[in-house]
């Protein structure tokens, strides 16, 4: 593009509003979607809840001094009731109750921008209202997927053609159809059994109806990993999408690492003092999100099984979890060779640190981009959501992890009282010791992982597809913007 006059540049520049949901997995890569949009001379704007502002408050501060371009704004919305989070919930089951008071801030979202008047809406996806915001006032809304396009695939497919209705037990696989590649997959794996215990099924039918008029989708991905399923849910969806990730490699400071997403939970200097002090590979890292939660018996057998692999392992144990006296006794006995933090883990930057060579992980999409970005092979452990189709997506396609053995969804976010021990100590013990080994199987996974890993930093670096795509997303909403200039629609 030609440069133009400075009031040229300030009467065509971009005013883009950001709606992230109130859940860790989907705020985080949002918040960092805003950055890295705001550093290429764009206005940004995040509308959040006071909790959930304080999260990454300090982030923004700094890329706000840091930037030669555009601050990022924040504008400020009061959530109705005192849970601001999706993981501050004590249950699952009372999801349905947040998910339906995220709509009451509709009225305020709404002011917010008929006085700022911003040129188009990126919101989450289970933020189904800010289509009605869309269409009143003539803006396009693109949709932010926390997921992957063969996630989005998978379910597209599932929904369309319900090939799940053909099988006899919620056990038996079932082939996908209409996919790039072969697919299986069984009911006790899908997405919906777990929504719909919750009640979330009119929620669900709200996303879907407002994504018919969605503008496009932008993704926490890249196209290395996944073209063949971006340019099928292109073709698919008939909407325009932009791979825009891995969007975690855009904190490249040890400070943006710490507190991407809140505050760590133990000191992180001497965490790394500790790292430091391991060979190369030596460490695991064992990590279920920001929504799991286990019961204590299932915490036990992880504990010991991490004691018994003789591995050196780094442990996150999310806030809110109990933890008995067994954790405390584990905890003493594996002290030098392992670390039990208790709360929020800056996970960028544990995964970024040679000494670790092994992720235990839930299958939560941000977990496996993460993973790839920094080259680290995974054992893969869903729970819930479509973390099983995420699993399917690493260890056959990617080929960069192999399942620790669940094959359903069995313990549930929120779920403590309701579920026993889907995992034994051997298992856990069994799944370390191999990731960590020294297998032909496992030097290959580490060898794709390490392929991958390149490729993701190329992507998100001058030229690569992401970055083009980030580009294009840009001159595309500018058309947009000149084109309801030119109509005289203006919002009032």
């Amino acid at each position: 593009m030609a440069p133009n006059t400075q009031s040229q540049q300030q009467q065509e520049k971009l005013h883009i509003f950001f709606f992230p949901f109130m859940s860790p997995g989907h705020q985080i890569p949002m918040v960092d979607l805003a950055k890295l949009i705001s550093s290429r001379s764009v206005t940004t704007s995040i509308l959040s809840t006071p909790l959930n502002l304080s999260r990454f408050r300090s982030s923004i501060l700094r890329h706000n001094v840091s930037t030669s371009s555009s601050s990022i704004n924040i504008l400020l919305l009061h959530f109705p009731t005192t849970t601001e989070n999706l993981d501050s919930l004590p249950s699952r089951f009372q999801s349905n109750t947040f998910t339906q008071s995220t709509t009451l801030l509709q009225p305020q979202a709404d002011d917010l921008i008929r006085l700022h008047q911003p040129d188009a809406i990126i919101s989450d996806i289970n933020l189904p209202w800010t289509a009605q915001i869309s269409r009143k006032y003539n803006i396009p809304r693109i949709t932010f997927s926390a997921t992957s396009f063969f996630s989005l695939c998978v379910t597209d497919s599932i929904t369309k053609f319900k090939p799940y209705e053909f099988v006899t037990h919620d056990f038996e696989p079932f082939l996908v159809p209409g996919l790039p590649h072969t697919v299986g997959i069984s009911r006790s794996q899908m997405p919906g059994r777990f929504f719909r215990d919750m009640g979330l099924q009119q929620f669900f039918a709200q996303i879907i109806e407002a994504e018919r008029d969605s503008y496009g989708v932008v993704a926490n991905t890249f196209c290395a990993i996944e073209r063949e399923y971006v340019e099928h849910y292109r073709k698919t969806s008939g909407k325009k999408v932009w791979p825009i990730g891995p969007v975690s490699l855009c904190n490249d400071k040890v400070l943006d690492m710490v507190e991407r997403g809140n505050k760590a939970s133990i000191d992180m200097d001497q965490c790394l003092t500790w790292l430091d002090s391991k060979e190369p590979n030596s460490v695991i890292y064992v990590c279920f999100g920001g929504l799991c939660v286990f019961p204590e018996s299932q915490l036990v057998e992880i504990g010991l099984g991490l004691e018994a692999s003789d591995c050196n392992f780094i442990w996150v144990i999310r806030e809110g979890f109990r933890v008995g006296l067994a954790i405390d006794d584990l905890e003493e006995r594996v002290k030098g060779r392992g670390i039990i933090m208790k709360g929020w883990a800056p996970q960028i930057l544990i995964l970024n640190h040679p000494a670790v060579g092994g992720f235990l992980t839930h299958c939560g999409w941000n977990s496996v981009i993460e993973a790839v970005s920094f080259g680290v092979p995974v054992i893969t452990w869903p729970l819930f959501a479509e973390q099983f189709y995420n699993e399917r997506f690493v260890v056959a396609h990617l080929r960069i992890g192999f399942g620790i053995g669940v094959v359903d969804t069995g313990l549930e976010w929120g779920s403590e009282e309701e579920s026993g021990v889907l995992v034994k100590r051997n298992r856990v013990k069994a799944a370390v010791q191999r990731l960590m080994g020294v297998g032909e199987s496992v030097r290959e996974m580490r060898e794709q992982v390490s392929r991958l890993s390149e490729l993701a930093r190329s992507a998100v670096s001058e030229g690569g597809s992401s970055n083009v795509s980030l580009d294009l997303l840009i001159v595309d909403l500018l058309a947009q913007r000149k084109e309801r200039l030119a109509k005289g629609e203006e919002i009032n």
